[in-house]
């Protein structure tokens, strides 16, 4: 049984906000853990700040807890980190500008692509397998067909 249990535990999702980070503030320090759950760490596979142990993930964290702490509001915080680090920062970009080409680029080569799968698929089946035959070949063929 405890070794299901260590089993368990080791499946949890770490949390890697360290005590001496959060807010004395529960309110402050959740409005902290949802601002630092929309950003990515910049050095992570995809992982938001609050759950990586980098060490530049930390310093978000301890960046996001100053600017709230400061009076800033979480849009004035987050346009802080963005203005900082970019828009990559973002776990889920803006739909605005060139991030709007991203946006809509695969759902295009996605019907494009379709598209043009149907136009062959379509071409193939009128062609006749006489056309571009020389007489020769179309006798050998039609022998073919035959027998």
């Amino acid at each position: 049984m405890r070794y299901l249990l260590f089993i368990l535990m080791l499946a949890s999702p770490a949390m890697a906000v360290e005590p001496s980070e959060m807010l004395a503030d529960p309110v402050l320090e959740a409005r902290a853990r949802v601002i630092s759950k929309g950003l990515r760490c910049v050095v992570c596979q995809n992982e938001n700040i609050d759950d990586s142990n980098a060490g530049i993930a930390a310093d978000l964290r301890v960046l996001v807890r100053e600017r709230l702490t400061l009076g800033d509001t979480d849009e004035e915080t987050m346009q802080y980190v963005v203005d900082r680090y970019g828009e990559y920062v973002l776990l889920k970009p803006t739909f605005f500008g060139s991030n709007m080409i991203l946006w809509l680029m695969g759902p295009f080569l996605l019907l494009a692509g379709g598209f043009g799968a149907i136009v062959f698929i379509r071409g193939r089946g009128k062609q006749r397998p006489e056309e571009g035959l020389d007489a020769d070949e179309q006798e050998k063929l039609a022998r073919l067909l035959r027998d």
